[in-house]
């Protein structure tokens, strides 16, 4: 129940403590889960003391136990073991301080972790975490490598030899974490982000040299697989060996069987791409060539033609039937014109043989009336009349006499 309080009328500390413990008595015996960081068994001691932590949200709490309940489990139970402990939450009121008063203590098995990563893959991969659409392609080269890896391991050795030897120019930020224990999720977590967070880093390699189920355990963990979900840098897992396969492996943008495989994945072989590069020049001057050559043919099968070899060819036989048909026409032209000459010189002769004009210079000579009309018989005149007579010289008037 809530506590009415007030600057006015506060509770005393050890009020306050008193309440909370009444309050932690009512939650009675619960099961925990966790890994024991911190083990102290005193010698001749009839208590045990350890520290449970939960490495997905680095919180720890204390546990007690009676020394006959630790000895159960002594043998298979270490620091860093994953266990089940059926404990009675206590609180010290002098200290105000939380603890567990164990009864029971179970090892966590094998087939137990397994089963439990089976129920967070299931659940991961309804919300979507691996589907393969949401992952992002390497790029090709990349210049600052991210790498997440244990301090002076054989994984970080691999990649970055395997590394450099493929690409001499290549570059790396290297973050040193723990990658195995309870401090390994929250270090691994906080080294993706940073690498995450700078822009000049292309892609994020995580690494691990292989190791037991209990050591891959916290690249299992759901609060490391949705800080890499959460990414914008690709992310390269290369966690443990070929059969290893932690839950990483399937969030993450590419999967690596090994610390090597990942170096060779990322980093492109400078040898293979010479070797490309001069196939492709090849490739290149080849197809050049031979379009050349092509044209080429083109050409001279265009210039073999006769109207590209001897343009003027066809002109000249042009020329040539031109002319006949200049020819042809001005002898038609000349032949009609001569028919035409005779005919009209005959039609000429004709004229003049018809014209009066051919009958005057006989000496004859046509009278005319002052109207023009051309006096035919003496009955056409009268006595002193002027009429106009015209002969082959020219022409007078004449006056008529009865």
């Amino acid at each position: 129940m809530a506590v009415n309080t007030s600057a006015e009328n506060p509770l005393p500390v050890g009020e306050v403590s008193r309440l909370i413990g009444g309050w932690i008595d009512r939650l009675g015996a619960v099961w925990v889960e966790g890994q024991i960081t911190q083990l102290s068994r005193r010698p001749g001691a009839g208590v045990v003391f350890l520290t449970l932590r939960d490495p997905s949200y680095d919180i720890s709490v204390g546990v007690t136990c009676y020394r006959q309940v630790f000895d159960a489990v002594a043998g298979v139970v270490s620091e860093g073991a994953r266990v089940v402990v059926h404990a009675k939450p206590e609180w010290y009121a002098p200290r105000g301080q939380l603890s567990l008063r164990a009864a029971e203590i179970r090892p966590v098995g094998v087939g137990e972790l397994l089963a439990r990563l089976e129920q967070l893959k299931k659940s991961l991969a309804a919300e979507g975490l691996f589907a393969p659409e949401r992952k992002k392609p390497l790029p090709f080269l990349p210049q600052l490598v991210g790498l997440v890896c244990g301090r002076a391991s054989a994984a970080e050795r691999d990649v970055l030899e395997n590394a450099r030897h493929r690409w001499p120019a290549v570059r790396f930020e290297v973050r040193n974490v723990a990658v195995q224990g309870v401090h390994a999720v929250p270090q691994v977590v906080q080294a993706v982000k940073e690498l995450d967070a700078l822009d000049d880093v292309d892609v994020i390699i995580v690494a691990r040299g292989g190791g037991s189920v209990e050591d891959l355990l916290p690249f299992s963990d759901e609060q490391l697989v949705r800080a890499v979900a959460a990414c914008r840098t690709p992310v390269v897992s290369a966690i443990g060996h070929e059969p290893d396969n932690p839950l990483l492996d399937l969030v993450a943008d590419l999967r690596a069987s090994t610390p090597t495989d990942a170096a060779k994945k990322v980093v492109p072989d400078v040898g293979e791409e010479l070797q490309r590069v001069r196939a492709l020049r090849d490739r290149a001057r080849r197809c050049v060539l031979a379009f050349v050559e092509r044209e080429e043919r083109g050409l001279a099968h265009a210039l073999a033609r006769p109207s590209i070899e001897d343009p003027h060819r066809m002109i000249d036989e042009r020329a040539g039937q031109v002319d006949a048909l200049v020819d042809r026409a001005r002898r038609t032209l000349g032949h009609l014109l001569d028919r035409a000459e005779s005919e009209l010189t005959h039609t000429h002769a004709r004229v003049v043989a018809l014209s009066p004009a051919a009958t005057l210079q006989r000496g004859y000579a046509v009278l005319q009336k002052a109207d023009g009309h051309v006096v035919r018989a003496p009955e056409e005149v009268s006595a002193d009349e002027t009429l106009r007579a015209r002969v082959a010289e020219g022409e007078f008037t004449v006056r008529v006499e009865i």
